[in-house]
């Protein structure tokens, strides 16, 4: 009976928090530098940060690097993206002393068949609201690159590979 209770009691927390979680909603569809679809990424708000679950295809095996870029474009091989989406002036890496971009997220592991899945969470990024909003005037990207991050003041990446412009889906 008490873990009906607690599971009951959970449920309905879970489903009054949903909403409020699901008001604001982005996606990415990318595509690699030949124009071939790359898998879409799902975000959202979630508890004062995005949850970012990304479904990738037609990549190269192996680790790369995933950000966000600081424009809403994916002209010009990609290049119309800018640099990583940094709003808060920290310098670049995960492992930054005084904190990374807000663009700075961890690395993907693609497996041999060129697909990748990942699912995580930053705390730093929102996608309307806050000091590093995705949707803000320049708008944002997510980028796909051909090395992995080193997670130091030089991203050391590569070309970019994959680029999605990031659209308000909610």
């Amino acid at each position: 009976m008490p873990r009906f209770i607690t599971s009951t009691a959970t449920a309905l927390a879970l489903g009054l928090a949903a909403p409020a979680a699901a008001d604001s909603a982005a996606m990415a569809s990318l595509n690699t530098a030949d124009g071939q679809p790359a898998g879409t990424v799902q975000i959202r708000d979630a508890n004062g940060g995005t949850l970012f679950h990304a479904e990738l295809s037609g990549l190269a095996p192996g680790w790369h690097s995933f950000h966000v870029h600081e424009t809403g474009s994916c002209e010009d091989g990609f290049k119309a993206a800018g640099g990583h989406y940094a709003p808060d002036g920290n310098g670049h890496g995960l492992m930054a002393e005084d904190g990374a971009h807000a663009g700075d997220l961890p690395n993907i592991y693609v497996h041999e068949t060129g697909e990748a899945k990942a699912e995580f969470y930053s705390a730093r990024l929102t996608v309307m609201e806050g000091d590093a909003p995705l949707m803000d005037e320049e708008g944002s990207a997510i980028m796909i690159h051909a090395q992995p991050d080193t997670h130091q003041s030089e991203a050391e990446a590569g070309d970019r590979v994959a680029c999605g412009v990031i659209t308000q889906s909610k």
